[in-house]
């Protein structure tokens, strides 16, 4: 599905996005590596198992750009100009190496853009579960979209 112009949203729509992923160590490794974090409470078992939590988290932000990444062939693909914020970012619980998250986002607000008469500006929802139905991620975000072509 390509992404949807800023006419085809609507307020209070729902979607539940069918692509799921298992996060490995290897992509917490990786991620880690690729944005210079040397944080050892993602990369250093033996660290993290005198942690509160007894094993290694997920990076957050890793977290996050998946939760959302997987809302991109749903919603914006295609579509969208770029994004104009993230807001009220949270992680009610942590992420562990062997999770599977889904994602669901739901369409929070639009307006007409005043300085781009050709654009719109939607506010997504995004939520992110782990396998247990747990929410594991939160953000509020505002996309710059283009509007239906002439």
């Amino acid at each position: 599905m390509s992404g949807l112009y800023y006419e085809e949203f609507e307020v209070g729509m729902e979607f539940k996005h069918a692509l799921t992923r298992t996060v490995t160590e290897m992509d917490n490794i990786m991620f880690c590596a690729l944005t210079h974090n040397p944080q050892p409470l993602h990369l250093d078992a033996e660290f993290s198992k005198d942690t509160m939590y007894g094993k290694q988290l997920v990076n957050s932000i890793f977290t996050l750009g998946l939760v959302i990444g997987v809302s991109v062939g749903d919603t914006t693909l295609g579509t969208t100009l770029g994004n104009l914020g993230m807001t009220e970012v949270r992680f009610p619980n942590p992420v562990f190496h062997g999770d599977t998250l889904r994602s669901m986002t739901r369409i929070k607000d639009k307006r007409e853009s005043k300085s781009r008469p050709t654009t719109g500006i939607v506010t997504f929802e995004h939520f992110g579960y782990n396998q247990r139905d747990e929410e594991i991620a939160y953000c509020l975000r505002t996309g710059l979209m283009m509007k239906r072509p002439a």
